[in-house]
C-alpha cells in the first residue's frame, strides 16, 4: 500500500517533456491508411485495430474474476490465498486497460483503490488484532466445522477474512499502480509558454 501510494504521488502530476513524445510509427501508418481511404477519418483504424482481442477479453474477464475468488477460497489449504487471488483479479483488470484503454475502462469500471486499501488493511488488521481479545498471539487463526444440512460439514477459518483483507489490498494497490501508468498515454506533455515578442530588460523596454 505504501508502494501504490508512492508511485501515485510521483506521477499524479508528471507530464512528459514535448521533445520525448513523438507518435509511435504504427500510428504513422494507421493515420496514413485512414487519409488513403474515401470516407474515413483519423482514428477509424485505431478503434478497431483490437476489435476481436477486446471481445475475447470482455468474454474472458468474468471467467478470470471467478478464478481469483477459487483462489482465494482455497488458499488456506492448498496454493493459493489472497495475494494469488488479488493479482490474478489485477490481471483481469489490467487486459481491460490494453484491450478498451483507459478512458473507456474508467468510464464502466468504478474501482475506488483507495478504499479498497482501507477496507483490506482494516480487514486483515483487525483479524490479527482480535487474536488478542481472546488471550491468543497477534494473527492466530482459528477454525472450525459448520454443519450444513445436505452438504454436510464446510471447513471455516478466520484465516479467509484475513485474506480478504489481503486480496482487497493487492487489487487496490495494483490498480492504483495501474491508473498512474496508464494517465501517462492520455496525459498531453506542458505546453510551452508562447513568448510575444524580444526578450524584456529589466527597465520593461525590449533588449
Amino acid at each position: 500500500a505504501i508502494d501504490a501510494l508512492t508511485i501515485f504521488t510521483l506521477l499524479r502530476r508528471f507530464r512528459p517533456a514535448p521533445e520525448s513524445v513523438q507518435m509511435p510509427a504504427q500510428q504513422h501508418r494507421q493515420n496514413a491508411s485512414d487519409d488513403a481511404r474515401e470516407g474515413h477519418e483519423r482514428g477509424d483504424t485505431l478503434v478497431h485495430y483490437l476489435l476481436v482481442p477486446r471481445a475475447i477479453i470482455q468474454w474472458l474477464f468474468p471467467v478470470i474474476l471467478m478464478f481469483a475468488i477459487y483462489l482465494l477460497m482455497r488458499g488456506h489449504d492448498l496454493p493459493g490465498g489472497g495475494f494469488a487471488g488479488g493479482i490474478t483479479a489485477s490481471i483481469a483488470i489490467l487486459l481491460l486497460y490494453i484491450a478498451n484503454g483507459t478512458r473507456a475502462v474508467e468510464a464502466a469500471l468504478h474501482v475506488e483503490p483507495v478504499r479498497w486499501i482501507s477496507a483490506g488493511l482494516l480487514c486483515a488488521g483487525g483479524t490479527g488484532l482480535a487474536a488478542w481479545a481472546f488471550g491468543y498471539p497477534f494473527l492466530t487463526s482459528h477454525s472450525c466445522y459448520l454443519t450444513i444440512p445436505w452438504i454436510g460439514d464446510i471447513p471455516l477459518a478466520t484465516a479467509l477474512i484475513f485474506d480478504i483483507g489481503v486480496f482487497a489490498v493487492v487489487v487496490g494497490t495494483t490498480v492504483l499502480i495501474l491508473i498512474a501508468i496508464a494517465h501517462q498515454s492520455i496525459r498531453a506533455p506542458r505546453a510551452k509558454t508562447p513568448i510575444d515578442g524580444p526578450p524584456a530588460t529589466p527597465t520593461g523596454e525590449p533588449a
